[in-house]
């Protein structure tokens, strides 16, 4: 496959539509594109439709998918604050499925319609769902409890404030809910996922939980267990704790020594002084492992580093076709020193590719062969050169 990709700085719709479907083109040559990402910045919420109409003009009809965000992402740069628009284009990938999906709440629980994912095909999978009427998680647990295989990329839109403001692009139209994905039957991926927080204090067993109230770990109260580990810490954690603390859930109970990633991170949403109970971002069961943590940009540039290393080995020096990068919203500026943190260091390790991406209310990315919402990580979709192509 080839790529190309072009982030545009302009607040015109008609002309960051039209420039950058011309600067992502450019790298195709004489191939035509068979499949495209768009992202804009949450200025484009009203423009939408005229932003897509201008790319398409330039492109020509193709399966396309993306979402107005927070901010989005395009080569080695994170826009957090400006007009941009950054768009991604793929030659020679085979043929594309798009789709789109909604969520209808029944009398037990909800049914998803609009796509059925078929097991053990292969390629890849891209989804962007809008966090206000898509519940992502139920979908995930499905796909991983009766459809192994099947593997999801992607994250939650975060340009919307409310019910209905979210904008998907779908081929050549506008959605405000649900999700939309694309169906790769014949592209090669490789997911990369780097989390964002770092595990205190020590782990402990869930002895009582109901839904996403945790009642006890280690057979106390849970906010005892919170106290005691706040007075343990000191120093640079001590003040890490005092920005925030988080719950990290053990993805694999079966894992041997456990260590930053091999958690599922959820915020911590409130406390109940009277019984003890603190309550996550998620369903626990008892039995589960949780380990409390905090949000530390030290660690997660390390890992972030370590995981972009590890690949770059394996491609064997190779450079990448292109990747997508869904990161949350809460890196970038919000967690790192300096501007364009996780876009940056991705072209440093893996050198000058097309990239786009967005910042997302939460990232879809498989860990240990199962699917996972996860938040405050960069989730990396990596799409190889095809073997004989020199980079």
């Amino acid at each position: 496959m080839k790529a190309g990709a072009a982030l545009v700085l302009s607040a015109d719709p008609t002309e960051a539509g039209r420039r950058a479907g011309e600067l992502a083109r450019a790298p195709l040559g004489d191939s035509p594109a068979s499949f495209g990402m768009l992202f804009a910045s949450a200025h484009f919420l009203e423009s939408a439709e005229r932003l897509l109409a201008a790319v398409t003009g330039q492109t020509g009809p193709l399966p396309l998918i993306g979402c107005v965000a927070e901010a989005v992402v395009g080569g080695s740069r994170e826009v957090e604050s400006e007009p941009a628009v950054s768009l991604w284009l793929a030659a020679g990938l085979g043929p594309v499925q798009t789709f789109d999906m909604e969520f209808t709440r029944t009398a037990s629980g909800g049914a998803y319609g609009g796509y059925r994912f078929k097991p053990g095909g292969p390629g890849v999978h891209l989804m962007i769902c809008d966090p206000f009427t898509f519940p992502a998680e139920p979908l995930l647990a499905h796909l991983n409890d009766n459809i192994a295989g099947t593997y999801l990329m992607g994250g939650i839109a975060s340009g919307g404030l409310g019910l209905r403001q979210s904008r998907l692009f779908l081929d050549d139209r506008v959605l405000s809910q649900g999700a939309v994905g694309a169906y790769l039957p014949h592209a090669q991926m490789h997911p990369l996922v780097s989390q964002g927080c770092r595990p205190v204090g020590d782990p402990f067993t869930v002895t009582a939980a109901e839904g996403d109230l945790v009642q006890e770990l280690g057979g106390r109260a849970a906010l005892t267990r919170l106290q005691e580990m706040a007075a343990s810490l000191t120093g640079r954690d001590r003040d890490l704790l005092a920005q925030g603390v988080l719950a990290g859930i053990v993805m694999n109970e079966y894992g041997a020594e456990r260590r930053q990633g091999d958690f599922l991170i959820r915020g911590i949403l409130g406390a109940q002084s009277q019984t003890g109970a603190i309550a996550v971002g998620d369903e626990v069961e008892v039995g589960q492992t949780l380990q409390f943590h905090v949000r530390d940009a030290e660690s997660a540039d390390k890992e972030l580093e370590r995981i972009l290393e590890q690949e770059a080995a394996a491609l064997g020096g190779h450079r990448p076709a292109g990747a997508l990068l869904f990161t949350c919203s809460g890196r970038g500026s919000r967690l790192f020193s300096e501007p364009d943190h996780d876009a940056r260091l991705l072209a440093k390790l893996l050198g000058d590719i097309p990239v786009a991406g967005f910042f997302c209310g939460g990232e879809l990315g498989p860990v240990g062969g199962r699917n996972y919402l996860h938040t405050f990580t960069a989730s990396i979709a990596l799409f190889p050169a095809p073997a004989g192509v020199a980079q």
